[in-house]
């Protein structure tokens, strides 16, 4: 695999990689750190710390196959999405793994199911609805229809 020259600006550990992943989807879920600690202890043994979770985020630690399986869960996304990356790529203990390499683990290369490659679709369109309901698209949104009506009423009144 090639990937070691990755610059090391353009590199994160894995588990900064996941933080940043646990933060965006809380912040786009609207969870507190709270919130999301006691989701997590529906999945867990016990609920996280907002302490806990804080930690998560900022990459200060390490996770178990249960904790990612239980964030999945309770973020509502797949554990590969917790993994992605946006830039560059990932620094393991051993190497740094380029951004090709490190999506190619990420997305399944054979595809077994007509299922396959669904969560990768679902998070992206969790990723659209994201952008979506922001309030200045709304605001077009709105803004169009009202032109729409009044180009309507133009048209109607000038064809009479």
């Amino acid at each position: 695999m090639a990937g070691h020259d990755t610059p090391r600006r353009d590199r994160v550990r894995v588990e900064e990689a996941i933080g940043r992943q646990i933060a965006r989807l809380r912040a786009e879920r609207k969870l507190s750190l709270t919130e999301l600690g006691e989701a997590l202890g529906r999945y867990l043994d016990k609920p996280w710390s907002r302490q806990a979770v804080h930690q998560a985020e900022r990459g200060q630690r390490a996770f178990t196959a249960a904790e990612l399986t239980g964030l999945a869960l309770a973020l509502d996304t797949s554990i590969p999405a917790l993994f992605r990356v946006e830039d560059g790529g990932v620094e393991l203990p051993g190497r740094a793994v380029s951004p090709e390499d490190y999506r190619s683990v990420l997305l399944s290369r054979e595809r077994e199911s007509p299922l396959d490659g669904l969560e990768e679709l679902i998070v992206a369109l969790h990723d659209i609805e994201a952008v979506l309901s922001r309030p200045a698209l709304a605001r077009l949104a709105r803004i169009g229809r009202v032109a729409e009506q009044v180009a309507g009423q133009v048209a109607a009144a000038e064809g009479a």
